[in-house]
């Protein structure tokens, strides 16, 4: 039976259900995309006092935390990366953000919905750009199944009703001087069209002081050890915008049209100096690198409500994502090696769904989502003039994505108290990677059924408990894909071996997705004074684990076997969590030491993570990066006698130690961060903010050990950094 059919089998057995069941006393609640019923505009709350963030976390269908403007002004960021690293459960490792402790590819992270282009980081993303970030933890239908740890949605920010006039500048202090930054937004209203266009500049500079050492068989195959002192420098600049435009062609239809553009510099430096070398050791050399990325994407969304009981939505989009680079490495004898090349992914998404009323407890939503995605790379490695590897370097390699998926969901409202969201989405994804050899093509078939249920204590929803069963997917990434090797930058010479400490790198084209079945239990209890608080406990068991091993290898690109990491599905795992989230005035948190009316808004968060990879031995054979627990703290408190808020933000993860391997072990230091900020308003339309992030900082400290003995370690030195900016409303 083919994918189709299996869907409309699904989507008509919902609707037989839902047509035979009897009505219930209470009227359902309406999700974000149903259109609306007649009767159903008495539930709508016309009041002056906007929805806040917690109001839209407890009347989501599924189990969400929102996070509006006010929390991302507070620390008066200058990009959305310092944002998520606060919010709990996620943190940012890599440039990424993590959920629940597990690797970025775990974490769906989407904008406006869709997925986010190839290369998209967040740290080159302005906050004063996005409207909200929303934050859940288990997958629904009309998004992708890529959720194993949950979803991250950037919600940019809509067009206004009237004429906006908005610049914010800021200047940021890491090392070295001062970086400046700048967003001007210009909004208009006209007639039926709305129009936003913001428009962001950007510097960044780092420094990262790193002592190195290594215990390894060096250039002549003997024990060798080694200590280096090293200067990391990292700079660069450049800029986004994101315009959108609204278009209001009836009471009944909508055009929505969003762009987003990125393009950035980027340099780093590399000097080390040797404090310590036994043997022929091999010792990392100084090195220039210099490139650009940029990301181009366009939207379109067209939606019509046909009565009040029916409504269609069309979407579509384009994007094109690039980056190049250009490292030197200098070698001793005056000798150079250096890597120059590109890569570009192209892709196209088309999507739709079609939602209907059904009597006065369902909301069913069918609907399609297509994606067409390539990648093509282009590298050239030379040293001292010559070919690096002669039969791969200027070569193009390539990896195709194709996705098709069909979806069909149901928001159903048992009772006033009882409310559920039955989902069952069935993706098919192709992958094909070409190079040298002939393409190699993958097909795999995701059904991901998911399950929602709520209950709440009372009509009213002030308490509740929610659960989700669910399947979910994480695809191998298309660089993971291309057999393209990439040799050690330790051991070049391509007649002798390497090291298993130092192995050269290979994509594998036969990679599988990765299946997990998940389950979430959550309590939350939502206080009269707006706080809240919520208890959750998660499991998932993942098939076919991807994970990079290194092994001993006869290869076509040397003469002799070669250590190589390679991407593979490696085993099966399982990892369990708790997560504990409070907070709210003090006052209502805790009566018997604050005043009702103390202006001090506390926060804390608490998440305990355990997991087990099946084909390792005990007692650390976690999955990949996953931190034993997380802690957060934080408060702001509002002057009564000046327009003055403070506030400060605490968070701790301890060392663990992690078994990658069965001959590999990788160790890692705690980690702090201390943030703390002030927010003077002098006028409704000037506000200054002075931040400083990462205070008193941690040293991060690495180790990754072998059952031979050998391993290499670095220290890193911490950093903080220093932020003020001034926002005008012109």
């Amino acid at each position: 039976m083919n994918l189709a059919c299996r869907v409309l089998l699904a989507g008509s057995a919902l609707s037989l259900v839902h047509l035979g069941a009897h009505a219930q006393d209470g009227v359902p609640g309406l999700g974000d995309n149903r259109p609306a019923v007649g009767n159903k505009l008495e539930r709508v709350e016309l009041t002056s006092r906007p929805q806040t963030d917690t109001d839209l976390r407890r009347k989501s269908p599924v189990a969400k935390q929102v996070y509006g403007r006010e929390e991302m002004d507070k620390f008066g960021d200058t990009n959305v990366a310092d944002v998520l690293k606060r919010l709990p459960g996620v943190n940012m490792q890599g440039g990424a953000p993590r959920m629940r402790g597990l690797g970025s590819g775990y974490t769906l992270i989407l904008i406006n919905g869709d997925p986010a282009p190839p290369g998209f980081d967040m740290s080159q993303l302005s906050p004063s750009q996005v409207e909200r970030i929303e934050v859940t933890k288990a997958p629904t239908a009309d998004q992708s199944a890529q959720a194993v740890a949950g979803a991250i949605n950037i919600i940019l920010k809509d067009a206004p009703r009237i004429s906006q006039r908005d610049l914010r500048l800021g200047l940021g202090y890491n090392a070295v001087r001062p970086t400046p930054s700048a967003t001007f937004t210009l909004g208009e209203k006209i007639g039926s069209a709305a129009l936003s266009v913001p428009l962001s500049f950007f510097q960044w500079r780092g420094q990262n002081d790193v002592t190195s050492s290594r215990q390894m068989p060096g250039s002549d195959g003997k024990d060798s050890n080694s200590v280096q002192q090293g200067e990391q420098a990292n700079w660069g600049h450049g800029f986004n915008s994101a315009p959108r435009l609204n278009w209001k062609i009836s009471d009944e239809e909508t055009l929505t049209l969003q762009a987003f553009l990125q393009k950035g510099f980027w340099n780093n430096r590399n000097s080390y100096d040797t404090v310590s070398s036994n043997g022929a050791a091999v010792l990392d050399d100084d090195s220039l690198n210099h490139g650009t990325w940029q990301n181009l994407r366009g939207n379109a969304v067209w939606s019509k409500r046909f009565n009040d009981e029916q409504k269609l939505e069309l979407k579509a989009g384009v994007q094109r994502s690039r980056g190049t680079f250009d490292n030197q490495t200098y070698l001793p004898a005056n000798q150079l090696r250096r890597a120059v090349g590109d890569n570009t992914d192209r892709g196209f998404t088309q999507a739709g769904k079609f939602g209907q009323l059904l009597g006065e407890d369902h909301s069913l939503t069918v609907g399609w989502d297509l994606e067409w995605r390539r990648r093509e790379e282009d590298r050239t490695v030379t040293e001292a003039g010559n070919l690096q590897l002669p039969d791969f370097d200027g070569q193009p390699f390539g990896a195709r994505i194709t996705r098709q998926a069909l979806f069909v969901q149901d928001e159903w409202e048992l009772s006033p108290q009882w409310s559920t969201y039955l989902g069952l989405r069935s993706e098919r994804i192709i992958t094909e990677s070409r190079g040298l050899a002939a393409p190699v093509r993958n097909t795999s078939t995701v059904l991901t059924p998911l399950w929602h249920l709520n209950y709440k204590f009372d009509p009213k929803g002030k308490d509740l408990i929610r659960a989700s069963l669910t399947r979910s997917y994480k695809a191998p990434d298309l660089n993971a894909l291309l057999a393209r090797p990439s040799l050690s930058s330790l051991f070049t010479d391509t007649s002798k071996s390497n090291t298993e400490i130092s192995p050269d790198r290979e994509g594998n084209p036969l990679l599988k997705p990765e299946l997990a079945t998940g389950l979430d239990v959550a309590y939350e209890k939502y206080l009269t004074g707006g706080g809240m608080v919520s208890v959750g406990v998660f499991h998932r068991q993942v098939n076919d684990l991807i994970r990079n091993v290194t092994s001993l290898s006869n290869v076509s690109w040397a003469s002799v076997p070669r250590y190589v990491s390679r991407p593979t599905n490696f085993s099966k795992a399982q990892t369990t969590g708790l997560e504990l989230e409070v907070k709210g005035r003090a006052g209502e948190l805790m009566p018997q030491w604050f005043d009702a009316k103390t202006a001090l808004n506390l926060r804390a968060s608490l998440s305990y993570y355990k997991s087990k990879v099946d084909a390792l031995p005990g007692p650390n054979n976690r999955l990949d990066g996953q931190q034993p627990w997380s802690g957060n703290l934080g408060f702001d408190y509002r002057f009564s006698d000046l327009p003055l808020v403070t506030g400060a933000s605490l968070a701790y993860t301890p060392g663990y130690t992690t078994q990658q391997t069965l001959s590999q072990t990788v160790e890692q230091s705690r980690s702090r961060a201390l943030d703390m900020f002030a927010q003077w308003t002098f006028s409704k339309t000037l506000s200054m903010r002075v931040s400083a992030n990462n205070l008193a900082p941690l040293d991060a400290q690495s180790q990754t050990l072998l059952s031979s003995g050998y391993g290499s370690g670095s220290l890193r030195k911490g950093r903080s950094f220093f932020g003020l900016n001034v926002e005008m409303k012109l």
